[in-house]
């Protein structure tokens, strides 16, 4: 157990259609729980659900949940989706309905195995897509969602980030440093990524028909240069979702807002949590 200003961790695998993934309890104050994937020990706040980014995992959070989980006295969930960082290698190719095949059927797995009824799902880039498809079907387990830099449907200029992404990885040290956290996996999990987005069938890609079907309270978060989406991504969120919405447009801010402007997106989410969990959300203050 790993404890860091007043937030213990706790790493364990979950058993998900015959592979295991790798994730890890956060919470604030004494005890993580009695056992590997029990949220025992946590108080009766919801649970933040961290979900990752297209190539992320557990490490390239760094200390961001855990400093939401401080600032909320929240217990938190993050975890690696198959073949990213320390989960099992994916040994298969994927299919390019898997934002639909995590959101529909590996998180819920995910929430039930961890004995989780009540989250606030915190979802960045595929992360926030996922938490979006998964709060369209889950109406009452979701209490709310912030996104971060989500999308909804394909742009040109995600398709320009992920072409350039690719040369970076050819010709730069980007498939070193994502080596870090992935280790063998890196080229499976780069190019899965990077050829299902770059797909022409994969060009009409969109989920704006799932956002009306979505209540729970959101924030979507996005920054002002995001190299991966323009602010159309955002407005469409908030524009078709039926319950209450927010938007932050962060300026002089790119794709990764919980680290770029790290204190803005820290104060933002805490005030969102806070005011969901007390009922007051986006009422006057």
């Amino acid at each position: 157990m790993n404890r860091k200003a007043d937030v213990l961790k706790k790493s364990f695998k979950i058993s998900i259609d015959n592979h295991h993934l790798c994730a890890q309890w956060i919470r604030p104050g004494n005890g993580v729980g009695s056992q590997n994937n029990s949220n025992n020990g946590c108080n009766d706040r919801p649970i933040l659900v961290f979900l990752h980014e297209g190539l992320g995992s557990i490490a390239q959070w760094r200390d961001f949940p855990g400093r939401l989980c401080r600032a909320t006295d929240c217990c938190g969930l993050v975890y690696e989706r198959w073949g990213f960082g320390n989960s099992d290698a994916l040994l298969r190719d994927r299919s390019s309905q898997y934002l639909y095949d995590e959101a529909f059927n590996t998180l819920p797995q995910i929430l039930k195995a961890c004995h989780i009824n009540r989250s606030i799902l915190i979802g960045h880039s595929d992360g926030g897509t996922i938490a979006l498809l998964h709060a369209a079907n889950n109406h009452n387990k979701v209490l709310g969602l912030i996104t971060e830099a989500a999308h909804v449907f394909v742009e040109e200029i995600t398709l320009a980030g992920i072409k350039k992404a690719v040369k970076a990885y050819k010709n730069s040290n980007l498939k070193a440093k994502l080596a870090q956290y992935h280790g063998e996996n890196t080229d499976r999990i780069f190019h899965t990524w990077a050829d299902t987005w770059l797909d022409p069938s994969f060009r009409n890609w969109n989920i704006e028909a799932y956002l009306p079907m979505i209540t729970a309270p959101l924030l979507a978060i996005q920054g002002e240069n995001d190299e991966y989406g323009s602010l159309a991504q955002v407005k469409s969120i908030v524009d078709h979702v039926m319950g209450p919405a927010k938007s932050l447009i962060i300026p002089d801010c790119g794709h990764i807002p919980h680290h770029q402007a790290l204190e803005i997106v820290l104060a933002v989410m805490k005030s969102f949590i806070e005011q969901l969990i007390n009922f007051k959300l986006f009422l006057p203050e």
